[in-house]
């Protein structure tokens, strides 16, 4: 897979640094996550990659039937490019670690590439990622580490579903982290604290 499968952002960092994908949420585009990327890993090289799915005008990675009704023909087909997209760059760059962050529709094309790759990633944060089925990981997630930040009053996407895709998590090995806030769907500083302090420790391969 191409290095530019997706049209994406790149914001060089410190030579043999870390690699962090960013994945921004529906309705926004490559521009959405850089700052907050490089503000949480001031030394990574960032990737930021553009959905190219259009829902009424509104970019996405995967396509959709419904609010939490996923295509999943697509979604197989946008997580399988996704991670040579990923694959392509961890080959060019040979970073010191590779990490990821995605918001909403962002997190959940992140999950997705997890699932089928779980050596991609060596840290993921998933900000209110919305899983509506239960995966299947192709391996293990021993290792991996993972933090999910979510709403308890998040309409879009469920606590109990969290916490089920917690539960999926940690069987499959992860080691999990869980930061809530008591709002909705919005991210709130405490998640953006979390997020830094775990992605700090993934950088230093702790």
């Amino acid at each position: 897979m191409s290095m530019d499968a997706y049209i994406h952002k790149a914001l060089p960092g410190s030579p043999g640094g870390p690699l962090l994908f960013v994945f921004h949420g529906t309705g926004a585009d490559e521009n959405q996550l850089v700052s907050l990327g490089r503000d949480l890993a001031p030394r990574a090289t960032i990737i930021s990659p553009r959905g190219d799915v259009s829902e009424h005008g509104a970019g996405r990675f995967f396509r959709r039937t419904g609010e939490g009704v996923y295509d999943m023909d697509d979604l197989a087909r946008a997580a399988d490019k996704m991670a040579g997209f990923v694959k392509a760059h961890v080959e060019a760059a040979k970073p010191s670690a590779v990490l990821g962050l995605g918001y909403s529709n962002g997190a959940n094309i992140l999950a997705s590439v997890v699932f089928g790759v779980p050596s991609l990633f060596d840290a993921c944060v998933l900000m209110h990622p919305l899983i509506p089925f239960e995966p299947e990981i192709d391996g293990t997630l021993a290792g991996r580490h993972i933090l999910v930040t979510a709403g308890k009053r998040d309409p879009i996407c469920p606590p109990n579903l969290t916490a089920r895709l917690e539960a999926y998590l940690r069987a499959d090995g992860a080691d999990v982290t869980v930061e809530w806030h008591e709002g909705g769907h919005e991210v709130r500083p405490n998640e953006i604290e979390a997020a830094r302090r775990f992605l700090a420790r993934a950088a230093q391969g702790v």
